[in-house]
């Protein structure tokens, strides 16, 4: 079969509806972290055992399965990511290593090549299974796929299965086998830090089956060479008798500067677009995830009930002032379109609203991962601007209510203790270790402006630990012009996809940067279709003749790479 007759098969309307009906099923099924991990390993060996049902279909010869345990040497590895999502109130310290992984695994596709000759490499491709919180069900409606994990990363995951579906027929029809191994790796746990693909990178005896390694991500099928750098901080701290909401106001503040600052030094060939970003996900009682841009929080505004009718409008001067404050450094986006529904990104702004305490504030924005940060729009930022602008005010307000101003977190009882999760992005240009400890001297400094304003005496970095234990990666940089890219081209020209564009970095970090790092001089791409603008979003999808083209495009790499005729 040549390519014609690959991309043939490819446009076939059947060929399509399996590509749907595959990823419908698999994404029918909540592979989100929880607590109750013996819940997690059902589900994921329930979506292992569909995609084990279909490779088994597609008539490779010299070809197995495995489904390797989680080796628990990764939790001595630096690349670890803290198992957060096992903590509940009874287990505030959360499973161990051993407890949280037992009976789960990852599942590998291998096929044997006959390594008749010294062309090609071996190859292997990685992708994951594991999706965010909140999980919503599949439905399909025109040329899309909604639902929890449709793009990220199960859309890639159904993609790998149409390029093996594909490249066995092409196989079966023209009597040949693969020159080199091809070996899937489908892995578990890259949204909560990477710890299936770690456990895949340590496995020295697997590396002997792989030589160069892409990533599936949601890349709008573009092809990446390097990845840039991600770690998720957390904060915590507790000041009795201090409002450590409003001190979250100036460390949001401090933080967002020090985020800019990074940036502005960070100069790299593959990266010229400066893809830095600083994202918060969680405060308190309001967000899902560190790397999810928070789409809502509230806060309350308490005064005396017989005065608060009096500082009504100056609440909303001020409200209405830090709203344009905000704009103009982030972009109004209640004047943007999601080119997804037609209508802006964010409604409105904020909403003021009378309450017995005084007032309620609820402030809006736009989710999306954090590599979106700068299509999107954070409501814990914005949040923050307000609540300073109250701040510097509160004198004036307190004057029109006759009595004292106190600002809280809806749904959050204790305001002298605060939690806080995010993200902050980096470049090569920078080590890991570097911007974290800068992040967290960020915190401090915001805490101290607060604790100087208000006469409180304390130090932030008494007070605050900044920590960073969930996902930590660093950031890497490969060739533009490696042999494994140049065929990536091909490709995607064969395929059709191929965008005339400069090789870029990729703006996301993402499990390429475990194998990149563990073994330097590796080739690691990262491509895959879906969006990541779609991708953690409340409306996440994938575009269906986007994914069959990238099968397409798979196939024929897989192929070139494996030095196998087309």
């Amino acid at each position: 079969m040549a390519a014609s007759e690959i991309a043939q098969s490819a446009a076939s309307p059947a060929f399509r509806q399996y590509l749907v009906d595959l990823l419908v099923e698999i994404v029918k099924i909540d592979t989100t972290p929880r607590p109750d991990v013996a819940l997690s390993q059902k589900n994921e060996a329930l979506v292992f055992d569909i995609l084990e049902r279909e490779f088994k279909k597609y008539g490779f010869a010299a070809s197995s399965t495995e489904r390797p345990a989680i080796d628990p040497a990764i939790g001595k590895h630096p690349f670890f990511s803290n198992l957060y999502y096992s903590m509940t109130k009874e287990n505030p310290k959360g499973l161990t290593v051993e407890e949280c992984y037992k009976g789960r695994t990852n599942l590998l596709f291998n096929v044997d090549g006959e390594q008749k000759s010294g062309k090609g490499v071996n190859q292997a491709v990685d992708v994951h299974i594991d999706v965010i919180s909140p999980y919503f069900p599949p439905r399909v409606e025109g040329d899309r796929v909604y639902g929890r994990g449709a793009c990220d990363d199960k859309g890639n995951t159904i993609a790998l299965m149409g390029a093996l579906k594909l490249i066995g027929e092409h196989l079966r029809k023209s009597g040949k086998r693969l020159n080199k191994h091809f070996t899937g790796l489908i892995v578990i746990e890259e949204e909560t830090g990477g710890n299936g693909s770690l456990s895949i990178a340590i496995d020295r005896n697997l590396k002997k089956r792989y030589d160069s390694l892409v990533v599936l991500e949601i890349c709008e099928s573009r092809l990446f060479p390097g990845n840039r750098g991600a770690v998720w901080y957390k904060l915590e701290g507790t000041l009795p008798n201090v409002n450590l909401f409003e001190a979250a106001a100036f460390i949001v503040e401090e933080m967002e500067k020090e985020g800019r600052s990074i940036k502005s030094e960070s100069d790299h060939p593959l990266f010229p677009h400066r893809p830095v970003q600083t994202c918060h996900g969680m405060m308190g009682s309001s967000g899902e995830h560190p790397s999810r841009i928070n789409g809502r929080i509230d806060f309350e505004i308490h005064l005396n009930k017989a005065g608060a009718s009096k500082a009504r409008k100056l609440i909303l001067d001020v409200t209405n002032f830090a709203i344009e404050e905000y704009i103009g450094r982030y972009g109004d986006k209640t004047k943007v379109n999601d080119p997804r529904t037609g209508k802006p990104k964010v409604d409105h702004h904020v909403d003021v609203v009378e309450a017995a305490h005084g007032f309620t504030v609820q402030v809006h924005g736009s989710t999306g991962h954090m590599g979106s940060i700068l299509e999107n729009d954070g409501a814990i930022t914005k949040m923050a601007q307000i609540v300073r602008g109250l701040i510097r005010s509160r004198k004036a307000i307190e004057t029109a209510s006759d009595g004292k101003m106190e600002l809280r977190q809806v749904n959050w009882s204790d305001s002298s203790h605060l939690v806080m999760e995010g993200g902050q992005g980096f470049l090569p240009t920078h080590p890991i270790d570097q911007v974290q400890q800068r992040m967290r001297e960020a915190v401090w400094r915001g805490a101290d402006h607060y604790f100087r304003l208000v006469g409180v005496n304390g130090k932030g970095a008494d007070i605050f630990k900044v920590t960073y234990e969930k996902l930590h990666n660093a950031a890497f940089a490969g060739a533009a012009d490696s042999l494994d890219m140049l065929n990536a081209i091909e490709s995607a020209k064969l395929a059709g996809i191929w965008k005339n564009e400069p090789i870029r970095g990729w703006d996301v970090s993402c499990d390429s940067r475990i194998f990149a790092c563990e073994y330097p001089g590796m080739p690691v791409i990262t491509t895959g279709p879906g969006s990541l603008n779609s991708a953690h979003s409340d409306s996440e999808h994938i575009e269906i003749t986007e994914m069959v083209k990238f099968a397409e495009f798979l196939a024929y790499f897989i192929l070139k790479q494996t030095g196998t005729e087309i």
